[in-house]
């Protein structure tokens, strides 16, 4: 009764409560669900009369009027969103299937999300990731002599950019012929663009596609990517070159050449880093914290430098340029502010940091406990007193420096770390409360979304934040 697409979307129905199929026409699917027992219940709905009139005859025909419900609607605008566990979305655009989703709120509630998109599969993987869902698991199926992709996801409220080759590539396993007949396909189809901009005189343009065949072909035959690759995708979304000048983001160590199949998270590249990576065989670490800032002006067997060449464990950096990004360190805890506050607007404050407006005023004390729950802190320090805070500044790591201009802002109080002796007596004189939350606590929150980012570009890649990755400090309290 169904065709391959299809079938392939029923395999990611969970059928843990009732399962929805938006633009049923025949109710095929629908109708399979429950033949199947996979459902005990499915909502079978479109936007026309025409094509529920050919459903009601299907269902009919299989005796499940009791089962499948028959509802006339433009996507999910006339479903209640009670008990459905499962929406399919099958058959239609990219750009109509986001549509339908970003018109309803409930779905972010957990459903599990089936999509199916006939064309512009790059434009709804990019979508989902900006608006918060992630996808699960993704397959191709081919149904006649064409290859679709069907699309498994749910809302996790983490917006994450997906870099272009990602968008392309999508979240297929690449060991499966085919998902490599699906590559194929891209491949052959970016070919055609990259020659159309050659013919066009748009060289730029066409070099940039190259670069995208490059690293596609690359993963058809490896089944992963090299160094160069990984870097090239991370500086598309955290461009290195918007570090500042006294910074030393990039790739700092290993063979930009060889093939990663497993990458460790960690704030800081340490001997324990290092170890850690070792047991775990990861080709790569990607920190926060530049392992080599200064100079070398020797490797000896004890540097964690040498460490990590002997053992081919190359080192990705990103300090500044992560923290200058919308998403990066600072965006990560104007997120959790957001969370935990109600914040009316944020503001920039310099190109690092930024300033969230309250709408409702907050006290020195509620805001130290806050923000001892936001970072995992041990200890919060503080000080000058204050019951009336509406105005926030917030700076991730070392961000004593930037006091001035968040006294010129007229802030009411200052998050940060790192605060020298002189910084916190000029607060106090200017009735400023400041914050310190420490370096390491500042900064480490930005992992997780760091990982998000990660798998969300690079699925075929194991990524793991390193256990490791703890603030070197001990506190007697």
């Amino acid at each position: 009764m169904l065709n391959e697409r299809l079938k392939a979307c029923t395999e990611y129905v969970s059928g843990k409560g009732t399962a929805c199929d938006v633009g049923t026409d025949h109710a095929y699917l629908a109708c399979e669900l429950i033949k199947n027992g996979k459902c005990s219940h499915v909502i079978a709905s479109d936007i026309n009369i025409k094509p529920l009139e050919f459903a009601e005859n299907t269902v009919k025909k299989y005796n499940l009027s009791d089962k499948v419900d028959l509802i006339l609607s433009d996507g999910l605008e006339k479903i209640s969103g009670e008990n459905i566990s499962d929406v399919i979305i099958a058959g239609m655009g990219g750009e109509t299937i986001a549509d339908i989703i970003d018109n309803c709120e409930w779905v972010k509630n957990n459903v599990n999300l089936i999509l199916q998109p006939m064309t512009k599969a790059p434009y709804l993987r990019t979508w989902l990731y900006k608006y918060g869902y992630k996808i699960k698991s993704e397959r191709a199926v081919r149904d006649g002599n064409f290859i679709y992709t069907v699309i498994n996801a749910v809302y996790c409220g983490d917006s994450v950019k997906l870099s272009e080759f990602s968008s392309l590539v999508g979240h297929l396993d690449f060991s499966l012929d085919i998902s490599k007949k699906y590559l194929d396909v891209q491949i052959n189809k970016l070919e055609k663009i990259s020659d159309g901009l050659i013919k066009s005189g748009k060289i730029s343009e066409s070099s940039e596609k190259k670069e995208l065949l490059m690293r596609m072909k690359f993963l058809y035959s490896f089944d992963s990517l090299c160094g160069k690759d990984i870097y090239n995708i991370l500086d598309e979304i955290y461009p290195f070159s918007t570090q500042e000048k006294w910074d030393n983001s990039g790739y700092l160590a290993g063979d930009k050449s060889e093939v990663v199949n497993k990458i460790l998270l960690s704030l800081d590249i340490t001997k324990e880093s290092v170890c850690e990576g070792m047991r775990n065989r990861a080709d790569m670490i990607i920190s926060h914290h530049p392992v080599i800032f200064n100079p070398l002006k020797s490797v000896t067997s004890d540097s964690v430098v040498y460490r990590l060449v002997k053992n081919n464990i190359s080192a990705i950096c990103m300090h500044t340029n992560l923290d200058i990004a919308e998403d990066g360190t600072n965006g990560v805890i104007a997120k959790k502010l957001s969370e935990n506050l109600e914040i009316s607007s944020f503001e920039p404050l310099d190109e690092i940091g930024g300033i969230c407006n309250l709408a409702k005023p907050v006290s020195s004390e509620k805001l130290a406990e806050i923000l001892k729950e936001i970072f995992g802190c041990k200890v919060i320090k503080y000080c000058c007193e204050n019951s009336e805070i509406l105005r926030i500044a917030f700076c991730s790591g070392s961000g004593g420096s930037m006091l001035d201009e968040v006294i010129e802002k007229e802030c009411d109080a200052f998050i940060t770390g790192d605060i020298k002796h002189d910084v916190w007596i000029s607060a106090n004189n200017k009735y400023l409360t400041l914050f310190d939350c420490g370096h390491f606590h500042t900064e480490n929150i930005v992992l997780e979304h760091l990982k998000n980012v990660l798998d969300a570009n690079l699925p075929f890649i194991e990524t793991k934040i390193a256990e490791s990755s703890a603030d070197p400090v001990k506190y007697l309290i």
